[in-house]
């Protein structure tokens, strides 16, 4: 039986690159900073936004577009703008 290909969505795909230079830039900020028990804690808390963004990314290579690509995509940016909220960055 011959496997079914993933459908791909270029729009969508410019949003996951997008979400992970995002998150490229603010691991790069937390690395940055001198305090290490403040370091622990800016990385304690966007590590859901990391495991967020890695489902998304994950569940694209594996499915492609699919219902549920929108609803990780916005549990992804949700978790990221709360993140943005509680933290100066």
């Amino acid at each position: 039986m011959a496997k079914k290909r993933r459908k791909l969505n270029k729009d969508f795909e410019r949003k996951i690159y997008t979400s992970k230079k995002n998150v490229e830039l603010v691991l790069a900020k937390i690395y940055d900073i001198d305090d290490e028990d403040i370091q622990k804690e800016y990385m304690s808390a966007f590590n859901n936004v990391v495991y967020l963004y890695d489902e998304l990314k994950e569940d694209y290579e594996r499915q492609g577009f699919s219902d549920n690509s929108e609803e990780l995509l916005a549990s992804y940016k949700n978790a990221f703008n709360l993140f943005e909220s509680e933290f100066e960055i």
